[in-house]
């Protein structure tokens, strides 16, 4: 069996949230190793993030994100062990672009020719590392493009916050919006092959679904080019955005809540077919016990699960499959707070201990929280039959 690639994150306070989040967990599932790191930290400590996104006035909006938690210790790296680097956005590449240690890590990925990828504000760093960008076409945020200029890059004005561009070993995009195609590069320059027949997922989203949960699926199954997703949400089309929420874990007898990122949805939920869908995916959060109550939702679930087709179901979004009466005879696990609605749903309860763990059953995959999504995502792939080799 081949050695797994082994993938360097560089973190730091108020990085992007999403831009950590969702290529470090999108790059476990797919089966590489990933560690993040940030100076002056070690693992299990957390980094802040930060929310970002469009708004009225003259620049981006800002708001507290999840607390990341590192997996892995700054000072005791060695560069030479990882195949890849990954320098997500957000505030914090400002002043990691003044720390040496992490200039000498770029520059080291950067002479061995190694795969970078950086994303937003990311390429700060990047014009910080002495001759990294000089000479190769780069995006990035548009803020950051007169810095990359002034480092000798080719600045490749960003047509849309969607875009990506790719020199050699460098895989810039402009923000998280890119993300599917800035993974999807750097897994091509990685060496890595997708295989699998296409597939169509169905996402049903509901305002105030946990960011995470939606995001990190989403964006990562999108990133597979033989897989098309669609998100739909009862009453809204397809442009429109559902606001989502940001749960955490950080001391308090259950998950505290702040506002997270605007999700925009891709499809009108009254205009689709379920049966040209192959499998369906649904997120977290407060959504579900709303849409629990909708019989359109009601029957989509039940469509997907009478038919033996694929189904993800993820911390409470379980209080769907439970009001749709599917879990009948299911293993099944969810948020432990969700357990009443499992079991007296019919299913068998499977302890989430830890907190990450996932399990199948059949068509079934299910979660507990955001934390487990490499394995969430990694068993829904089993089940799509889509792989990732390199």
């Amino acid at each position: 069996m081949a050695k797994s690639k082994k993938i360097l994150m560089i973190c730091g306070d108020y990085m992007e949230d999403s831009e950590a989040m969702v290529p470090f967990q999108a790059l476990q599932a797919y089966g590489l190793s990933v560690d993040a790191v940030c100076p002056g930290k070690k693992s299990g400590d957390v980094c802040r993030t930060a929310v970002h996104q469009a708004s009225a006035h003259q620049t981006y909006s800002e708001s507290r994100g999840h607390n990341f938690t590192l997996n892995a210790t700054f000072d005791e790296i060695d560069a030479s062990t990882y195949d890849g680097l990954v320098l997500p956005g957000g505030r914090a590449p400002e002043y990691l672009a003044l720390n040496d240690s992490v200039l000498s890590l770029v520059t080291h990925f950067a002479k061995s020719g190694k795969p970078i990828a950086s994303v937003c504000h990311g390429q700060l760093i990047l014009a910080a590392a002495a001759d990294v960008v000089k000479g190769r076409k780069v995006t990035a945020y548009p803020t950051v493009g007169p810095v990359l200029v002034s480092a000798g890059a080719h600045w490749v004005q960003p047509e849309t916050m969607a875009a990506c561009t790719v020199d050699g070993n460098l895989v810039t995009a402009a923000s998280y919006f890119g993300h599917p195609e800035f993974i999807r590069h750097f897994l091509k320059v990685l060496g890595a092959t997708v295989s699998g027949s296409n597939k169509r997922v169905l996402f049903l989203c509901g305002d105030y679904m946990e960011d995470y949960e939606i995001m990190v699926p989403f964006q990562s199954l999108e990133a597979l080019e033989c897989c098309h997703v669609d998100a739909v949400c009862p009453n809204k089309k397809a442009g429109d955005t559902c606001p989502t929420a940001v749960h955490d874990f950080e001391g308090d007898q259950t998950y505290s809540e702040k506002p997270g990122h605007a999700f925009t949805l891709t499809a009108n939920f009254h205009d689709i077919d379920a049966s040209s869908y192959d499998a369906l995916v649904i997120p977290g959060g407060r959504a579900p016990e709303y849409l629990a109550l909708d019989p359109e939702v009601i029957k989509l679930a039940k469509h997907f699960m009478d038919a033996g087709k694929p189904v993800a179901s993820i911390c409470h979004g379980q209080q769907i499959l439970s009001a749709a009466g599917v879990l009948k005879g299911k293993k099944c696990t969810a948020y432990p707070a969700v357990k009443l609605n499992v079991v007296l749903g019919g299913a068998s309860w499977l302890e989430p201990d830890p907190i990450d763990r996932c399990f199948t059953d059949g068509n079934l995959v299910t979660g507990a929280a955001w934390p487990g999504h490499p394995q969430f995502i990694a068993q829904f792939m089993s089940l799509l039959g889509v792989q990732v080799h390199f």
